[in-house]
């Protein structure tokens, strides 16, 4: 079927806009500007942390319903997500590695979807390209993108989508490491909104090799998406779509084109919420589930004592070995697998977790509050997993991308290679089982995330990779003006696949690009 994109996104980049782009905003360390709240905010920390619900495989099988939720996030309002499963985040899914499991959505929205497992070393058809979507019954495809709004140019088009009406089936090998994916959607201009309204959630890969190592587990493994929102005086979400309907134009107001910042900062849905724990070692999976916004996290005891993260995975899994931290920068899309250690911390004492890279209340991020002693065998290993220190391969393929704004068809925009995503042509083509030196170049912060197949890190401008490089990734935070290199090989399964920026609001317009495995 043909699928039509926009113009606006689809015509020809002109040169980078002139002038500095370091800032790009109005926040510290972020590229983005801030979306302020009219509704009253609650007071941090009143909030207990919820957990979202697991869902586990039922003979491989897993269902889910993308539907509309009245959801109270602000405490006594009620917000109108897209949510999976009428619950935001969507639910937990729990899988094992090499057991395949279909994941089959069906659609119950007023919009079209395209699901992506972030991190998921998935067959094509299975990744959520943008414009394999799901629409729901009754749902005029064309709608979402007629002829003609460009002002007569024609949309560019995608012979090749898969488009599904009601039900689709997403089917996943699990041929991977035990780790933290998280899914969201993927729809090609509207990935940013329909993220921001809700429809995101944790799936955790389970595998032998992890559960024999002694690491806290059960309640004392606790999953952690750390996103921010806006909010109308009613509750109602704040967000400055060109069309708010989500129906045709894509993209944001021109002051936002840097990307969305909210003044909320929800954990598991909750704003600034507490979690009540023993005097013990706790898991916590890290993820940023923002927009755009960056995070550098630090834990401190009500006292004014650091309390030190130990990392013991990222993206793709385990880490060869834990490393310590004081604090920890997120990008978006990017997940860190930490041990936090309360144990010597008398009963009463509060820990709290905060952003070095907000302001006002944005540098709150939630609390800890140690309520009881207990007992505590865990001890984590000197080495946890077997992963090869990078190397470069002796003539790999090097491959240069570079991510910067650029005007789109007259407007303000931002593109890879001096290009607008084409969902028709690749930029590139990659035989499998391939390693390949891919480099990464910027002008202002873009997480750069890869699908199908994990990255190891080996430079980071003239240097080796910095602290928050280690392990297999599929996200990297590449700051202004820097070069990242990384090591990838392509493995397994053939089609066409995306590299983009996570930062949402710059993918919609337009900062993505297909490569086609061979």
């Amino acid at each position: 079927m043909r699928i039509g994109r926009r113009a606006l996104i689809g015509a020809g980049l002109a040169a980078p806009i002139a002038g500095s782009l370091a800032a790009c905003g109005d926040a510290p360390g972020q590229t983005g500007r801030i979306l302020h709240s009219a509704a009253r905010l609650p007071k941090a920390y009143a909030t207990p942390l919820p957990l979202p619900p697991v869902k586990r495989p039922s003979d491989g099988l897993i269902e889910i319903t993308q539907r509309s939720a009245s959801v109270e996030v602000l405490p006594g309002l009620k917000t109108e997500m897209m949510t999976y499963d009428g619950v935001f985040p969507g639910p937990t899914l729990e899988t094992r590695r090499g057991e395949p499991v279909t994941v089959r959505h069906t659609n119950a929205l007023m919009l079209p979807t395209a699901t992506h497992l972030h991190g998921g070393h998935t067959p094509a058809e299975s990744d959520g390209w943008p414009t394999d979507l799901l629409v729901p019954p009754g749902f005029n495809t064309y709608q979402a993108h007629p002829a003609g709004h460009d002002g007569g140019h024609q949309p560019m088009v995608d012979p090749n989508a898969q488009v599904s009406t009601g039900r689709r089936d997403y089917r996943y090998p699990l041929e991977q490491p035990a780790t933290t994916l998280w899914y969201h959607d993927h729809r090609m201009d509207f990935t940013a909104p329909q993220v921001w309204r809700g429809l995101a959630g944790f799936h955790i890969i389970r595998d032998d090799e992890e559960d024999a190592l002694s690491l806290p587990r059960g309640v004392r493994e606790i999953p952690l998406m750390i996103a921010d929102r806006a909010f109308d005086e009613d509750g109602a979400l704040r967000y400055p779509a060109l069309d708010p309907e989500l129906l045709s134009t894509p993209g944001v107001e021109n002051r936002y084109m840097a990307g969305v910042l909210g003044d909320v900062i929800l954990v598991n849905g909750a704003p600034w919420p507490e979690a009540e724990v023993d005097a013990a070692q706790y898991r916590l999976r890290l993820l940023n589930a923002s927009n755009a916004r960056r995070y550098t996290l630090s834990l401190t005891t009500d006292d004014g004592k650091p309390v030190s993260f130990t990392q013991i995975g990222s993206d793709g899994g385990l880490l060869a070995a834990p490393a310590e931290h004081h604090e920890i920068t997120m990008a978006s899309g990017e997940r860190f697998d930490v041990v936090v250690d309360f144990r010597s911390l008398p009963p009463g004492t509060t820990v709290e977790m905060r952003n070095g890279l907000g302001t006002g209340r944005t540098a709150q991020v939630m609390r800890f509050r140690i309520a009881r002693r207990a007992a505590d065998d865990v001890r984590i290993p000197e080495r946890l997993a077997d992963v090869p220190e990078p190397e470069k391969p002796d003539g790999a393929v090097v491959r240069r991308w570079h991510f910067r704004q650029a005007r789109v068809h007259g407007r303000k925009g931002w593109g890879i290679n001096g290009k607008p995503f084409d969902p028709a042509v690749p930029q590139a083509q990659v035989p499998l089982g391939s390693t390949e030196i891919w480099e990464f170049f910027t002008d202002a912060h873009h997480p750069v995330h890869v699908h199908l197949s994990p990255f190891q890190v080996l430079r980071r401008g003239n240097r080796g990779p910095g602290p928050m490089d280690l392990g297999w990734k599929d996200t990297v935070d590449v700051r202004p003006y820097e070069a990242v290199r990384v090591r990838v090989r392509f493995e397994k399964y053939a089609g066409r696949f995306l590299i983009h920026c996570h930062n949402l609001e710059h993918e919609d317009m337009a900062m993505m690009a297909g490569f086609e495995t061979v």
